[in-house]
């Protein structure tokens, strides 16, 4: 692959995205796109053969980004700043790629690759990656927790991550959304944990809260 295409591919990607997140997907075709970037549909289509290639890659960016930035550390053991450094981690995830989430359903039944890597990615990467931050915080002594209750707890934070900033789109229609409605998702998720913290954590626990309060 030639650098040029290299360069012309990565801009496809970067630009689909800018574009998705500020109009929205469904609203964006890959004419606009081509326009956008000042290149012939035709070049467009020698890189992606529709829109739905494109949106794919912005997957496979995202589940990289997750994968790669919630691994749990194998050189040290985590600290109670972890908790919200994850938190933090999760919800920057969901504002740089936060179109998928607007309309995620239709989403995948337009696009069956996507549709079956997400829930392999839901389903095994990301519950192995929240289950393993969940053990290792039970080990810190952090939190107290069953393990039986480890996937219920884990399930109900995914879904106040995953449609956060949908919910602040219906909730403050006339308000945009910005990297500050990500603080107060992090805090609707420090309210499910906070029952489970242990009284030694909890002034550190707060201090964690108000970092994102203020």
């Amino acid at each position: 692959m030639s650098k040029t295409r290299i360069k012309t591919y990565d801009r496809i990607i970067q630009e689909s995205l800018k574009l998705f997140n500020e109009q929205g997907e469904r609203s964006i075709t890959t004419n606009h796109i081509a326009a956008h970037l000042g290149i012939s549909p035709g070049n467009l289509y020698y890189h992606f053969r529709n829109k739905e290639e494109i949106v794919y890659q912005i997957f496979t960016m995202y589940r990289e980004f997750i994968n790669q930035r919630l691994a749990v550390p194998e050189d040290r053991k985590m600290t109670v700043d972890d908790l919200v450094n994850y938190l933090d981690t999760a919800f920057l995830a969901m504002w740089q790629f936060r179109f998928m989430f607007y309309d995620l359903p239709g989403m995948l039944a337009r696009n069956p690759q996507m549709q079956s890597e997400y829930h392999q990615f839901v389903n095994t990467e990301l519950k192995n990656i929240l289950g393993e931050h969940f053990r290792e915080f039970i080990r810190l002594g952090l939190l107290r927790m069953d393990e039986e209750d480890i996937e219920g707890v884990s399930i109900n934070i995914w879904l106040v991550v995953k449609f956060w900033f949908a919910f602040e789109q219906t909730s403050r229609p006339k308000a945009p959304i910005t990297e500050e409605s990500g603080h107060r998702g992090v805090l609707q998720v420090l309210a499910l944990l906070k029952p489970y913290v242990q009284p030694e954590y909890m002034h550190a626990f707060r201090s964690l809260y108000e970092r994102h309060a203020a």
